[in-house]
């Protein structure tokens, strides 16, 4: 097993780091009020970030998804509304698009991605079910060679900026898990209305949206058959993206806890000098390797999607350990860590969004639980991961 990063891996987060502490970290502050970080994506548009998951045929650069996965940690160390941004562009959206859509709407749409000038994004939790997907009521209706869609979505992020929506929905009412598809609403579209907007702790608004009698052509319906267990397996890629920018998240707030602890005095020293300091930087470091060496595992895993349960276990452990680290870190610098004017303060406050988006810990935790239970053999462990 070689762990090293290929030089290409290495040169794309070099370039990445550099233009997010120059440019990004400074600014980061002015986006906590729900800016959209326009400038910050048509400068990361300019180095290919956004076509990352995009195939080259369409403009794209086709990277792995620890690529991707690479890249979001970087960002999130100096913004983590860019972050999020830009795993709308990289993430299960787009991955649905290239795997399901038709030729033409990756062509129509794909490219934009790419350049920035179509923000995509992904419409799962309704106002009455967030991870219970088998329950959703949005629902679209083939009419002749129409789809009519109606229903409602909540929590969604890029309302006010995307063109192009992916919407988990029913289809033709049908109950249950079968009854789940997927399909494709572009902003514009009559009936298409947002109705209520929220603005998150991490900085990022969200909105809900309304969908009443919205008519879209029959190739706007993106996935009908097998819907449940193609789109959940999709959605495996968000369980690792969400989970890299809680690593990012995690990692900028340890680099300004060992800044602050060589440089900040207390009774004649350093406060890096306190054994007391010493061991919780190593906890914290600690807790970081191995979440990384979870995380790049079950990226490394993806075919094109990564394994569930690696995916599971990777999300639930960053999402957690981002938390805790991030909150060392406030407790490292003191009363300053409370303060909006030390970045850790943002780091702990988008650290927290990891537990909910992608599948709540709790729910993951329950499918990891009943995979061990179901499938724990003879073999040991070594039979249930990707060795």
């Amino acid at each position: 097993m070689d762990f090293r990063l290929s030089e290409e891996q290495r040169g794309m987060v070099r370039a990445v780091r550099e233009i997010t502490q120059e440019k990004f970290r400074p600014n980061a502050l002015k986006y906590m009020d729900g800016t959209f970080p326009w400038d910050n994506i048509r400068d990361l548009a300019r180095i290919g970030v956004l076509g990352m998951a995009v195939p080259r045929e369409y403009g794209g650069l086709g990277l792995p998804v620890l690529d991707t996965a690479l890249v979001l940690e970087e960002i999130a160390k100096g913004c983590y509304v860019t972050a999020m941004a830009v795993m709308g562009e990289v993430g299960v959206q787009c991955r649905i698009l290239d795997v399901y859509a038709p030729g033409h709407i990756k062509e129509r749409l794909l490219p934009g991605v790419c350049t920035g000038e179509v923000i995509l994004a992904v419409c799962m939790t309704e106002p009455h079910a967030g991870t219970d997907v088998a329950n959703y009521r949005t629902n679209a209706d083939l009419v002749g060679d129409k789809l009519v869609l109606n229903g409602v979505k909540t929590l969604i992020s890029r309302v006010d900026e995307a063109q192009a929506f992916v919407v988990f929905s029913r289809v033709n009412r049908q109950p249950g898990r079968e009854g789940i598809g997927c399909v494709l609403i572009e902003r514009g579209t009559p009936g298409f209305t947002c109705t209520a907007r929220y603005h998150t702790m991490g900085g990022e608004n969200l909105a809900e949206i309304q969908f009443s009698n919205c008519e879209l052509p029959l190739e706007n319906l993106i996935i009908r058959e097998d819907g449940f267990r193609k789109l959940l397996n999709a959605f495996n890629t968000q369980r690792c993206l969400n989970p890299s920018i809680s690593l990012g998240l995690a990692e900028g707030a340890f680099e300004e806890s060992v800044k602050y602890a060589r440089e900040r005095a207390a009774f004649g020293r350093s406060i890096g000098e306190f054994q007391a300091m010493r061991h919780k930087l190593a906890e914290m470091y600690r807790d970081i390797e191995a979440s990384r060496s979870l995380l790049y595992r079950a990226c490394a895993s993806a075919n094109p999607f990564p394994d569930p349960h690696m995916a599971a276990i990777a999300k639930i452990t960053a999402n957690e350990m981002s938390l805790r680290v991030t909150s060392e870190a406030i407790q490292v610098h003191g009363g300053y860590g409370f303060t909006d004017e030390f970045p850790v303060s943002r780091f702990y406050r988008g650290a927290r969004y990891g537990s909910l988006g992608g599948g709540t810990t709790e729910t993951l935790k329950e499918l990891v639980g009943k995979m061990i239970l179901a499938d724990l053999g003879p073999g040991g462990l070594l039979e249930l991961g990707t060795f």
